[in-house]
Order: C-alpha cells, then structure tokens, then sequence
C-alpha cells in the first residue's frame, strides 16, 4: 500500500462502515498486519509510513489544507517513527486542535511511558506486542466514545465564583477572559461545575466523560485536571478551584 491509497473494499459478508483509521507505521509487516486485521473488521484504512505523511494526511500542514481531506475517524499511532516521531506528532496535532482520537502502540509500556503519551495528547495508549483482538476492542471503544459522549445534564449558564461555563457555546471564561480548553477538559469542567463541591473519583469522571467502555490507564483523569488547572489556576501547583481530596478524589472548591 502507499502511504495514501485505501484498503481494499471488504468482502460482502464483512461488517462495514465502523470508521476510517489512520495507521502510521514505519515497520512494514506490524503495518500490513494491523491494517488487514482492522480491514476484516469493517474499517477503512488509510496508512502512513512516517509521521510527516500522517501529518499532511491529517491536515497539519499549509499543503494540505489546499486540498480535500479524508475523513479519519480513529489514529493508529506508532512511536518510533521517521522524520517525527509520534509523540511530536500528537502534540503537535492537539497544539493545532485537531481532536481526532488517537491509539499509541509501542514497544515501550513503563508507567511513565504511558503517562507520556496521555499527557501530550493521546487517547489510549496499547504496549507491543498486543493481540489483535485487543486492538479492535480499543478501536472501537474509541469510536463510540466519540460518536456517542455520554451526556452531561445543561443548563443555559454554570457559575462557580470567578467561573462562567456556557454548555451549549462550549465556552468557558474565568472573570473576563475566556479560557480555551479542549473537549475533554470542558466536559470534565462542566461535569464539576453541574454539582460543585461533590468529589468525584477518577473512575466516576472517566464514566461520565469517557464513557463505561474506557478501556485505558485512568491516570488520564489526572493528566487532564493537571492541564485545567494551568488554564484556570493562578497557582497551579495551590489550585483553589480544582481541589485533591486524598484518596477519594477531585471536587470543585
């Protein structure tokens, strides 16, 4: 395959229409392999063999955004890659606010590796080597959580002290600014602002924002209040809106 051209059509008796995953891969066999694997599934594949290609197909770059762009549904990201590797790439596609979900896969699965790569954007992250089983399972999980985000009761304004959260314009300003905050962390700010003071665990916030089927590390939740707060703290290291309760949780005030 080159780095643009689809996956052959499925064969009729194959489930269709789940999605367009982008696979970027510079190793050739983990490549295919993944690719015909997701392909048997119902999805549609594009693939990238470096992070440069990935980032035009995606839309990051001047070229192109002069020409149409494919509809990707899901990233398949690996991490050792040529030219940008994937953690560049990632942060480099959420610095542009391009929300796509994105699925690493790497060799290298410490804790601190995957808290890495959900702090610069990523959305799950799955160690090689993995079952292909797995892969799908996540891929999926991914979709429904972004075609289907699980409701967060509105109402036309939340105010918390210095806080002003519109629902319906998802927006968000502290006092006079308006702070800029990606779909997630609105979501989570918006789920604390709905009940303030209420402390919600880690695995409550991740099945009202993420969804039941969240499949990854639950350490997200921290890499993301860490990110409200450097948005809305003047301290952030002495947060007064987002608060830890010790083994329990996180509270608003």
């Amino acid at each position: 395959m080159s780095s643009l051209e689809l996956s052959p059509q499925p064969q009729p008796n194959l489930r269709v229409g789940l999605g367009r995953v982008l696979i970027v891969e510079d190793e050739e066999l983990i490549r295919e392999t993944v690719a015909l694997g997701l392909a048997e599934e119902g999805f549609d594949i594009l693939i990238a063999e470096d992070g440069l290609k990935a980032l035009d197909i995606l839309g990051g770059t001047v070229a192109a955004s002069r020409v149409s762009r494919p509809d990707i549904s899901l990233v398949v990201l690996d991490l050792m890659l040529p030219g940008m590797n994937g953690l560049d790439l990632c942060r480099l596609l959420r610095h542009q606010g391009i929300d796509v979900p994105i699925l690493i896969l790497s060799a290298k699965g410490t804790e601190t590796d995957r808290v890495v790569g959900l702090e610069i954007g990523a959305d799950d992250y799955l160690t090689k080597p993995f079952g292909m089983r797995e892969l799908v399972a996540r891929c999926r999980a991914l979709l429904r959580r972004q075609h289907h985000p699980v409701p967060v009761e509105k109402d036309n304004v939340l105010k918390f002290e210095d806080i002003t959260l519109y629902p319906q314009e998802c927006r968000v300003f502290l006092k006079d600014d308006e702070i800029n905050l990606s779909p997630k962390e609105f979501r989570i700010l918006e789920l604390f602002m709905t009940q303030p003071r209420r402390v919600w665990s880690r695995d409550q916030i991740i099945d009202q924002v993420w969804g039941h089927d969240f499949m990854g590390d639950n350490k997200t939740v921290d890499v993301h209040i860490r990110w409200i707060r450097e948005k809305l703290e003047e301290d952030p290291s002495h947060p007064t809106y987002l608060k830890t309760v010790r083994g329990f949780g996180y509270r608003l005030g």
